[in-house]
Formats: structure tokens, sequence, C-alpha cells
């Protein structure tokens, strides 16, 4: 069987009900996290992410229940807002989990509502394609080198799959919008998906930059040896193997994020040179 044309409405339905329908229903409410060790505690404290991982699943998931009250398509809109519930409900786990294990977050306030739903979403999603990347292969280390306890691994594993599926979404989304845009248009949506991603890793360098210091200092003494090898080749190769695996459980029809991993492959050949 052919592969759906990206744009047709067997694409869009394909990417939709594929979303919709992987949905994992469980509630915050009923997720038990479990008693850990003071090391583990220690090693889930040094984690200098707490601040802005927090807050921005709270703002994504506001943006992205924006584009959804914006989007017109019935079928587009009901997957747009599952994706809005699943990204407030990364933030209740993530506040419950700081509440529980008595890790100290600093809220930002309430962002003004975006001028333009769509540029807001688009910007938005593109970092969640950095982000998921990389969050796989940290996810990975930590699972097995120990770093997180086993029950904290199954607990956030669905997370990191739901990640997965918005990247997955995400991708299909803007490929579907381009196809159907005027041909006289399109030049001027990929210049803004050029400029959403050159926005994206600059914010993403600033990240970096703002988690350094103390706080960096601290977590590289506590993870020092306990995340197993750690070279950038080697990371990058889990990032990788982790995006693959992730990604490869959906439709084979779907398109996959290509940037990212494109960019991780240019990089590995040129650190092995």
């Amino acid at each position: 069987m052919a592969r759906p044309i990206v744009g047709s409405e067997e694409h869009k339905r394909l990417f939709c009900r594929t979303f919709i329908e992987t949905h994992d229903g469980y509630e915050v409410s009923a997720v038990d996290f479990p008693d850990i060790d003071a090391a583990s505690r220690e090693r889930l404290l040094s984690l200098p992410i707490w601040d802005e991982a927090v807050n921005t699943e709270r703002e994504t998931a506001r943006k992205v229940q924006r584009m959804a009250d914006f989007e017109p398509d019935p079928l587009v809109r009901e997957a747009i807002a599952l994706q809005g519930f699943e990204e407030g409900r990364h933030a209740a786990l993530l506040d419950r989990l700081t509440q529980r294990y008595d890790i100290a977050v600093q809220r930002r306030g309430d962002e003004p509502e975006p001028a333009n739903a769509v540029w807001e979403f688009t910007r938005t999603e593109y970092g969640e394609c950095f982000d998921a990347f990389f969050a796989f292969g940290l996810f990975a280390l930590a699972r097995d080198s120990g770093f997180f306890p086993p029950p904290l691994v199954t607990l956030f594993d669905p997370v990191m799959q739901e990640e997965a599926r918005h990247v997955l979404f995400f991708v299909n989304w803007m490929a579907y919008r381009r196809a159907r845009l005027p041909f006289m248009l399109s030049p001027f949506l990929d210049l803004q998906r050029g400029l959403a991603v050159v926005l994206q890793v600059l914010s993403r360098v600033r990240t970096a930059l703002d988690l350094g210091g103390a706080e960096q200092d601290n977590f590289a003494m506590n993870s020092h040896g306990s995340l197993g090898d750690f070279s950038l080749p080697a990371f990058l190769e889990v990032c990788l193997r982790e995006n693959q695996q992730r990604l490869g459980v959906y439709h084979s029809d779907l398109l996959r994020p290509e940037f990212v991993p494109y960019l991780a492959r240019l990089a590995l050949r040129f650190l092995r040179r």
C-alpha cells in the first residue's frame, strides 16, 4: 500500500488518529511516588533542571492549548487539545515530584497570551524537537547507570514516550500545513520555520549558560562516574539509538524528525576524526 501523500486527508487522519489512539489515560492523582533513599534524593537535588522543567511544561501547556483554540479543523484541534492536556499533566507530575521529594522550585509568573498562536506553537514545538532528542539520551543513561531509582524510571518512561508522540505529531502537522499552502506562500513558512529553529537554539544555549555555575558544579560532583560513559560521542550515539527506538513503534508511513538527528550524526562524524 502506497504511503499517503503529505498534505492529503489520509495523511491528516493518520497522524491525528495515531496521536489520539496512543494516548495513555493515567491520572496524576493516582501516581504513587515511591520512597527513595537519601543518596537517590541527593542525586535528584543535584540536577540543575527543576526550575526550568516545571515552568517550561506549564508554559508549553498554555501555548499548545491556545493553538487548539485557534485550530479550525475538528480532528486536528482534538489532537492538539489532547497534547495540551498531556503537557499540563507533565507539569502537574513534576509539581508532585518536587513536592514529594522536597525540591525547591522558583515558579515564574504567567506569560501574557501570545499575539500569534501559530507562531508560538511553532516555536515551542521546535524547542520540543531539540529537548526530546537529548532527553531520550539522558533518560537512558540515568536509567542504565542507576542514577535514577528503578521506580522513578518506571514512572517517567511513559512521559518520555509522550514526548516522542508530541514530536512525531508536530513534524507531520507542519508538513501537512506546508503542503496545503499555496505555492507562493511556502517560502514564507520556510523562513518562519528557520527563524523558529534559530531562536530555539539560542534559547537552549542561554538556558545551558543559566544552569551553569554552582548548580552545575553540584551536579557534576554528584553525578561524576554514576552516569557511565558520558563522553560526547557516546552520548550522541545513545540519543540517536533512543530516538529511533521511541519513534520506531509508530506507523511507518508517518514522517520522522530529521533535523536534530542529522546534526547529531554530523557532529559524530566530526568528533570521530
